[in-house]
Formats: C-alpha cells, structure tokens, sequence
C-alpha cells in the first residue's frame, strides 16, 4: 500500500528539483480506474487538457487552481470533482495533489490522455 506522506514529500522534493517544476508517479491502475500522486512548485501549470469520464483532485500540500467552468482554488484537504470540459491545473504555491481517474467506461479501452500522467 503505498504511503501518501512519504510519497508527498518524496515528489515536491523531485518537482522543486526538476527544470520544469514538477513530478508524478502512476499508483493504481485497476481497470479503468487510475490513482497519480502530482506535486508542481509554484507557477507551475498542466496545460489545458481533455476531461476523462470522469475525475477528482485532492490536494495534500498546498492550493492549486483549476481552469474551466468557476476555476475553483482547491487548497490542501479538500477533494473537488474536475469538470468534464478542457482544462488546466496551476500550482499557485509548491503543491502536491492525488488525481482519481476513470478513463473509460467498463468494456471501452482506456482514453489516449492517460499518457499525461507519466
């Protein structure tokens, strides 16, 4: 099982160190399902990308902004369901984030953006 604190660290450390500011590991993939650890330091941002069926984003370290529909700022401990339009996360300070996915629908093959995550 593995151990969101350590990882937490583990990845801000690696993205403060990284040129482009940021770090991700893939954790669970199960079916459909997907489960990533991100941390982006601050002014770092995903650029805008497609929605799959359906996600969610917690933050563990920091505060976040989500672009899209109300561009909700998302701070440490609280989870907010992502919108299924395009879209964008920039870290406003150092941030560490779980990103649940589901890339497609039972039966379907798995949605081509997954490879974002890498």
């Amino acid at each position: 099982m593995p151990d969101l604190n350590a990882l937490t660290s583990s990845h801000l450390q690696a993205a403060l160190a990284d040129e482009h500011g940021r770090s991700a590991e893939l954790l669970v993939r199960d079916g459909v399902l997907r489960q990533s650890i991100l941390a982006l330091r601050e002014g770092t941002e995903l650029a805008e990308h497609n929605s799959p069926h359906a996600a969610s984003i917690q933050v563990l370290v920091g505060r976040v902004r989500v672009t899209g529909e109300d561009e909700p700022v998302v701070g440490a401990g609280e989870l907010h369901t992502l919108t299924h339009q395009r879209h964008a996360v920039a870290a406003l300070e150092d941030s560490v984030f779980l990103l649940t996915t589901v890339t497609g629908l039972p039966g379907e093959p798995p949605q081509d953006g997954e490879t974002a995550l890498r």
